[in-house]
């Protein structure tokens, strides 16, 4: 949830104030927004410097009392509504300010537009796994490590950067093995790009989970992990927070992947046949490729140790600690194949034709 913490408690005052108080908080807090709250501490409704001119207008005086200028029906929301939709309904009802309210209707925070449309600087380091050789990309790959194979002018490392940064996020770690001097010929130490890029140097195949174990300083707070050729529009950062909020050592993005059976399928118990299903659809969540962990999570890998991300997953699960989906539903596509990268090629092209970047903003 996106609040202005401790601004919004400043706008808050009571039923019986004038209008001379809301014009003092309206000019003091500066969010262009009173809240009115009733006795009991619930919401009452809000007051914006409109309703003001307009009781003005209509003749009230400074010590006029603002039952009259209360704007009883205002648009409120529930804590955790996600950061797309509340800017949908700001867009939708042309407003710049939604309270956000709990069960018993009092205030526990408050969204702002210019706080909604920006996103947070975020210290968190994201760790980009680099490393393979991306035999399925041939002949793409052939003198290219596979991050670097271009997708609508650029490579495909340099998308998950700019998706990352616009996010907030600013340091990065690659994780790099084969070709690996190619990508650091092209990113260097991230300046061009405006951030602060690392790297993990793998002197064989260590995973993409092992590759972690070389992360020196170790992290001290959670990091997030992403497969380099993973392109999605996931809010990395929602992410981060989501991860938070459960107190897990371990997230895991996943993805609900639909498979349809070609043929009818026939039930049958023995030769008895019970029951018939036409071309039944399976549904199934699926590791999309982007994780965040707890430093602690670390301590599961042996230094220089080959592990893979689900083994890390299921050694955390066998000593009892925390691992929880984070189901995500924004454009993703795993750039795996040739027919994906064409794919991949025509989706980032259509955003540059949209709006001159190839970064999704999630408008």
């Amino acid at each position: 949830m996106t609040t202005v913490e401790n601004v919004w408690s400043r706008a808050i005052l009571p039923i019986d104030s004038t209008i001379q108080q809301v014009i003092r908080n309206l000019d003091e807090v500066a969010i262009k927004i009173v809240l009115v709250v009733n006795e009991r501490g619930e919401l009452h409704g809000t007051i914006s410097d409109g309703d003001i001119r307009r009781g003005l207008l209509r003749g009230m005086t400074l010590e006029s009392p603002i039952d009259s200028v209360i704007h009883r029906d205002a648009l409120v929301v529930p804590p955790g509504l996600g950061r797309d939709t509340v800017k949908q309904l700001m867009l939708v009802n042309k407003i710049h300010q939604i309270p956000v309210v709990n069960d018993q209707h009092q205030i526990v925070g408050l969204h702002l537009w210019d706080q909604i449309t920006t996103f947070p600087s975020r210290d968190n380091l994201m760790v980009i796994m680099a490393g393979g050789k991306g035999t399925r990309l041939m002949p793409y790959t052939e003198n290219c490590p596979k991050p670097l194979v271009p997708v609508a002018g650029k490579p495909m490392l340099e998308h998950i950067i700019e998706r990352a940064k616009l996010e907030g996020f600013s340091r990065f770690v690659l994780a790099i093995h084969h070709l690996g001097h190619m990508i650091e010929e092209h990113f260097g130490d991230g300046a061009r790009f405006g951030v602060d890029i690392g790297y993990l140097r793998e002197q064989s195949p260590l995973g993409t989970a092992g590759a972690l174990s070389l992360l020196s300083p170790r992290p001290d707070a959670p990091f997030l992990v992403t497969n380099g050729d993973v392109l999605t529009d996931i809010r990395y950062g929602e992410l981060l927070d989501f991860h938070r909020h459960y107190d897990a050592k371990a997230t895991m993005a996943v993805r609900v992947h639909e498979w349809r059976h070609p043929f009818g399928v026939v039930q049958t118990d023995g030769v008895e046949i019970i029951g018939f299903e036409e071309k039944p659809v399976a549904r199934s969540h699926i590791n999309a490729g982007v994780y965040v962990l707890s430093p602690e999570a670390l301590d599961e890998l042996a230094p220089q140790g080959q592990c893979d991300m689900p083994t890390l997953f299921e050694r955390l699960k066998s000593g009892s600690k925390r691992i929880v989906a984070y189901p995500m539903h924004e454009p993703w596509l795993d750039v795996g194949r040739p027919d994906d990268l064409a794919k991949a090629h025509v989706e980032k092209q259509s955003r540059q034709a949209e709006d001159g970047t190839g970064i999704s903003r999630g408008e």
